[in-house]
């Protein structure tokens, strides 16, 4: 109802992506962002931006959507996300190209809309305390939505969907209220290097 192509819940113990963190950054692969560095400590402790949470809702956005109003005008055309003028516009190297997911209103701000909204609703029903986040605070995402069964890392380091690619935003509502968890899914990139 509020626009999300799927809502997972998972616990916000995040395993061994601390660690992982920290040696990546022990290798300097953060280059000039210090800011990875300086937040090491938030991104590998939910409950330090949000004291109590036992949960995340993770949601995903898609920014590619399956149909598009133009489709509907020619029911002929093939698969919609290759035939979205974007892709069309890519193979012209005179052409300028702005990414799809800048395309549209701020997504930071439209997905933490839509989070707070879905926090209010479990709010009538269940009291809880939150803080919604969509790339807004030192928030592991990608462990978290791996966790809670949205996808899985892809080659390329981003949450991969089997129906969404990557072409998806990720919010979190950090919550103490004890929902029940999604189990993951499994990998699906194989041998697969597209990516």
């Amino acid at each position: 109802a509020l626009g999300f192509s799927e809502c997972r819940i998972s616990d916000v113990d995040l395993g061994q992506a601390p660690a992982h963190l920290r040696s990546w950054l022990a290798a300097g692969m953060h280059g000039s962002m210090h800011y990875m560095e300086e937040h090491a400590d938030l991104r590998s402790a939910p409950a330090l931006l949000q004291p109590g949470c036992v949960r995340a809702i993770c949601v995903r956005l898609d920014y590619l959507p399956a149909t598009y109003a133009w489709q509907e005008e020619d029911p002929s055309l093939p698969d919609p996300h290759w035939a979205h003028p974007h892709w069309q516009r890519l193979a012209d190297p005179e052409a300028a190209n702005v990414s799809l997911y800048a395309q549209g209103r701020d997504y930071h701000k439209v997905v933490r809309q839509r989070l707070q909204k879905l926090a209010d609703i479990i709010s009538k029903h269940l009291p809880h305390r939150y803080r919604v986040f969509s790339d807004s605070a030192p928030v592991m995402e990608v462990a978290l939505a791996t966790k809670a069964g949205l996808g899985w890392r892809g080659k390329h380091t981003l949450l991969l969907n089997r129906e969404g690619g990557s072409l998806f935003f990720l919010g979190e509502i950090l919550t103490d209220c004890p929902l029940p968890i999604d189990e993951p899914i499994s990998e699906h990139c194989g041998s697969c290097r597209a990516c």
